[in-house]
């Protein structure tokens, strides 16, 4: 899939309302709903299994739960290399876990969905840039997961 139709699948999400772990377009979706329902348009089913997990999970367990989980499955690339099609993932708190994710959609443009709004494409404005933890590309067709698909039984 090129980077011009992640963009548009993920425009396809703007204006699906917050909700904590959901994925469902129009429905309800967090940051890393919007991410997993672009992978299902693009490759089929998810990767693996997301766990439960609390709004503070990040900060409770310490760890780059996020980041870890978006190596194994996008390639990731220099911050400054990110073009369209590719996500960031963000600390919200310096030091902190990185715990949000968005796609890039043009020149400073995310499409990321936080907590009290609904999925939008906003500037990337300083106060997000700062906070950019890492960058991933979307894998080419035919990538294999390092993890094992999901069990659907």
């Amino acid at each position: 899939m090129s980077r011009v139709q992640i963009v548009e699948a993920a425009r396809s999400w703007i204006g699906t309302p917050y909700r904590h772990q959901a994925s469902v377009k129009q429905v309800g979706t967090d940051c890393l709903g919007l991410i997993r329902g672009i992978w299902r348009d693009v490759y089929g089913e998810e990767p693996e299994s997301v766990p439960a997990y609390t709004p503070d999970w990040a900060e409770a367990l310490k760890q780059d739960t996020l980041l870890d989980a978006a190596r194994r499955h996008l390639k990731e690339i220099p911050i400054s290399a990110a073009q369209p099609g590719d996500v960031f993932l963000f600390r919200m708190g310096l030091g902190h876990p990185a715990k949000h994710c968005a796609v890039v959609s043009g020149a400073d443009r995310i499409i990321h969905a936080y907590w009290g709004k609904a999925v939008c494409e906003t500037r990337l404005v300083p106060w997000w840039q700062r906070r950019i933890a890492a960058a991933f590309a979307f894998p080419e067709p035919g990538f294999t997961s390092s993890a094992r698909p999901c069990d659907r039984g």
